[in-house]
């Protein structure tokens, strides 16, 4: 079931406090000016847009947020409780896939008179949490208590590929909600984050292991991102399959189905080996934990060591017990199925053909139905082919976004959106395949060959070299290529 998963922008607040004092002051208003690329024509940006969040004032003069609040900034400014002056501020850190952000305010006298809140623990199901905010609606604080009502995995919608541990509440957490801290006994044991549409009265904020977890990798001065076993766990339950493997028992172990092309896990893990034991925690026969009393999908023990670091594993192995150690990095190969920040998109402009890198961010230029207004051949290029066949995969699929009008490329039927497989004869594999078959190659004809049906286009090479720096000129493209 397909849900649709909404980023609470605009304003909002909550804190953990010292006993005594007022929360409140220590929650921040943020106003960000955010401009980001436009995707089909990658030389272009969007326009400005104004959007607001909430913080919370933590120790060391920082204060903490949502990284949706703040990504793709073009100006920061924050402001204090019942203070109508605007501080200009700026990212110090931002982790973009679990959604967490650290600012700094060159004006180092707005955290004059302002508490810096604690961090709690996990809060338990069922009990009371309280958040305070702006949401929509009001230009003042408002104060919204309720319960914890699950906490599990939960796919973050920034990011959009990667799934973290979350907490979900009945408590109000609305659009302006973004950023601002969930309190609990006098401390921030969340910070809100996302709803889902259709659902009333049901919010999610991310919660202290996470929150945890982001401050010990930000030590060293740099962010490096939750790491990645590399493998697909199913459940093995089965009681004549458990049998042909000599397992004893009926609760513990569970398969090892696939393991993606990262050498460091491919040399310690095998399919079909069976896990019974990540770190401290046993491995279900279901490829769930036991977290801190609540029953979790497998990925949160892998989730808690550090890039570069390993964890011990204990797996069933041929009818024996065998203990390894699996050191895990934060996997980037898959950064093109998530929603793409701070780096700007690469193309390359020749002819009037404008090519460009496959990725969600593109797709989404289809519209908010894009899974079924774009190409087939697209999403199953995106998604699905790395897994059916991994050694066809392209390390960066290329689309022809589009094509800038011009007499040279009058003649051409296929105008856009279509993935590149050959040019000249080489198979696109990146976008340096697209500059070097142009480049390199000097028939008289430029030959470009489309999936999914093999057609082709053809381009005289005199003509197009001749046409390349006018397009760019006519078009306002400042450059040919950004890789």
């Amino acid at each position: 079931m397909l849900r649709t998963i909404l980023i609470l922008l605009l304003f909002s607040g909550s804190g953990s406090f010292a006993s005594g004092a007022e929360p409140e002051k220590s929650v921040i208003q943020i106003i960000c000016a955010s401009q980001q690329p436009v995707w089909d024509a990658p030389w272009r940006f969007d326009s400005v847009r104004r959007a607001g969040g909430s913080g919370f004032v933590i120790k060391g003069k920082r204060i903490m947020t949502n990284a949706h609040v703040v990504s793709w900034d073009r100006q920061i400014l924050v402001k204090r409780y019942q203070d109508p002056r605007p501080y200009v501020a700026k990212v110090r850190f931002i982790a973009n896939d679990c959604d967490l952000a650290l600012l700094e305010v060159e004006d180092e006298t707005f955290f004059d008179g302002l508490e810096a809140l604690n961090f709690g623990e996990l809060p338990k199901v069922r009990s009371t949490v309280v958040t305070y905010g702006y949401p929509a609606g009001g230009e003042q604080i408002s104060y919204t208590r309720g319960v914890v009502s699950r906490i599990e995995m939960q796919g973050y919608a920034h990011i959009g590929n990667r799934s973290y541990l979350g907490v979900q509440t009945d408590a109000a957490i609305n659009p302006g909600n973004s950023g601002g801290p969930v309190i609990q006994d006098d401390n921030v044991v969340g910070v809100a984050f996302q709803g889902i549409s259709g659902l009333e009265n049901t919010g999610f904020f991310i919660p202290p292991p996470v929150i945890s977890h982001f401050f010990k990798d930000i030590e060293d001065g740099t962010y490096d991102g939750f790491p990645q076993a590399g493998i697909r766990l199913v459940a093995l339950q089965n009681p004549a399959y458990r049998r042909s493997l000599k397992l004893a028992g009926e609760d513990l172990g569970a398969r090892v189905d696939s393991i993606l092309p990262i050498p460091s896990t491919q040399q310690v893990l095998k399919e079909e080996d069976v896990i019974l034991r990540i770190g401290p925690y046993p491995l279900g026969a279901d490829g769930t934990i036991l977290y801190q009393g609540n029953r979790l999908n497998g990925a949160m023990a892998f989730q808690e060591a550090q890039h570069g670091g390993s964890i011990p594993l204990k797996l069933w192995r041929k009818g024996e017990e065998v203990d390894v150690s699996l050191p895990v990095y934060v996997y980037q190969e898959d950064r093109s199925v998530g929603n793409q920040y701070g780096a700007l998109p690469r193309y390359y402009v020749y002819a009037g053909l404008v090519f460009t890198t496959l990725s969600l961010d593109f797709m989404k230029t289809f519209g908010r139905n894009w899974a079924d207004a774009a190409n087939a051949e697209l999403v199953y290029e995106l998604y699905y082919r790395r897994h059916e066949f991994p050694n066809e995969t392209r390390s960066e699929p290329i689309i022809m976004a589009a094509v800038l009008a011009d007499p040279v490329n009058a003649n051409l039927t296929v105008r856009s959106r279509t993935l590149v497989d050959r040019i000249n004869g080489i198979r696109i594999t990146n976008l340096e395949d697209v500059i070097k078959a142009f480049d390199t190659v000097k028939n008289d004809q430029h030959i470009i060959e489309y999936l999914p049906n093999h057609s082709f286009e053809c381009l005289d090479r005199a003509e197009a070299d001749k046409a390349n720096l006018n397009i760019l000129k006519t078009y306002g493209v400042p450059k040919d290529r950004r890789l």
